[in-house]
């Protein structure tokens, strides 16, 4: 899968997990990546095989701090 499709659907991922595991009411700043990658890698790994220059988690942690505004984190 190319990187680009794979973004898009972890992107949406970031908020259907959010949501199925009871976080909706959990501040953003509060969410766990370390959680959500299991979950992704447990339930959607194929989102998880795309070719990268850096690697797929920092890559993957970057769309999920972009999704839940907690860049200010790097």
């Amino acid at each position: 899968m190319k990187k680009a499709e794979c973004e898009q659907a972890v992107r949406h991922l970031c908020h259907q997990w959010r949501k199925e595991c009871g976080f909706s009411s959990t501040p953003a700043d509060q969410l766990s990546f370390g959680s959500f990658l299991s979950w992704v890698q447990q339930n959607y790994s194929s989102y998880l095989d795309f070719r990268t220059t850096t690697s797929v988690s920092y890559d993957v942690e970057m769309w999920f701090d972009d999704e839940f505004k907690q860049n200010w984190r790097r």
